[in-house]
């Protein structure tokens, strides 16, 4: 058994051996992290059971000590938000771009290392991901007020816009296809705190139909498919499942009941998150956070689950509730029984 079959069971909707995890860290809580453990690598504490890839398609071109530029030609502002950064100067000021160029998907340089990546992890679970991977891409190219209005008031650049991305991103997932990876990862963020930012009828407008071939993309070849998004999403729970997602990130506790949903869609859907980094992780106590992760992992015993925070871990949650969380992941009974 490797941690790559305990996830898969989890995926299958079987009972796993132990409720597999995969937790991703901010940059600054990384060295937090680091300097409270005393150590220089993170890999041995945090066992993860993923192994992520990404073409270099989405790396970022450094500008100047706050500032970095995209392959998609967007200015980011990394001051503040160190880890991705807040957009601040885009490509398409107007609607229209029969002028514009992609970066070509076909590139080798793009897909440089990622297979010895995924061989240097033969037991864990290989993703290859596309991040701002539809609405994300096409908002940060344009502005995300711009493309708001674009949707309601110029529906046909958005389709032509919309259609020119999932074509790239096609291309993108053939060659993720060819590392023989276990999962495609799509990431967009569709939502707030309160609902979905353009609403589901014009997600299934514009969204659904493009989602839908970049899905088929990957469930075609095989592959499981995941998908990452932010806020209150769950009425496209049931979207998502017709369209062949098999697995959702972040489960957000602060804007879903993630209890009823692990049994709402079990054997339909399976989750991948579900503690809260906005209060739990944060502001609870060593205690609490113990308890909590104690809660999930026995609400995923029965398969569908997979154990994370809701989000990357921002730099205020205090070192020792991550130790504590990972104490009660690893005093798992099966764990480190993985060949």
């Amino acid at each position: 058994m490797t941690k790559r079959d305990v996830v898969i069971d989890a995926l299958e909707f079987r009972r796993p051996a132990y409720v597999p995890w995969q937790i991703d860290l901010t940059v600054d809580c990384a060295r937090r992290l680091k300097e409270y453990l005393g150590v220089e690598d993170l890999r041995d504490f945090l066992e993860g059971h993923f192994v992520t890839v990404s073409p270099g398609i989405h790396d970022f071109v450094k500008i100047d000590e706050t500032r970095v530029r995209d392959h998609y030609g967007v200015t980011w502002d990394r001051s503040v938000d160190k880890d991705i950064g807040v957009p601040v100067d885009w490509p398409l000021k107007e609607p229209t771009f029969t002028w514009y160029e992609f970066p070509d998907p076909d590139d080798p340089k793009w897909y440089a290392g990622l297979a010895e990546r995924i061989a240097a992890h033969p037991g864990r679970f290989s993703r290859f991901a596309i991040g701002f991977s539809l609405y994300e891409r096409a908002w940060t190219m344009r502005g995300m007020e711009n493309l708001l209005m674009d949707m309601i008031e110029r529906p046909t650049f958005v389709d032509e816009l919309l259609d020119a991305i999932c074509e790239h991103n096609l291309a993108l997932i053939r060659h993720g296809l060819r590392l023989g990876v276990d999962c495609i990862h799509f990431g967009d963020d569709y939502g707030s705190q309160v609902g979905l930012i353009m609403g589901v009828k014009i997600w299934r407008r514009f969204i659904r139909p493009r989602l839908a071939r970049m899905y088929a993309a990957a469930s075609d070849a095989g592959k499981y498919v995941s998908q990452h998004s932010c806020g209150k999403v769950q009425e496209l729970f049931g979207d998502l499942v017709e369209m062949g997602l098999r697995l959702f990130n972040p489960f957000q506790p602060e804007v879903m009941d993630v209890f009823d949903c692990m049994k709402r869609y079990h054997g339909k859907l399976a989750f991948h998150g579900g503690l809260s980094i906005q209060k739990t992780l944060p502001f609870g106590g060593v205690d609490e956070v113990r308890e909590m992760t104690a809660r999930l992992i026995q609400a995923g015993g029965d398969g569908g689950y997979i154990f994370a925070p809701s989000h990357a871990v921002p730099p205020d949650v205090p070192p020792e509730n991550l130790a504590a969380m990972i104490e009660v992941l690893k005093a798992q009974p099966g764990f480190g029984d993985e060949q």
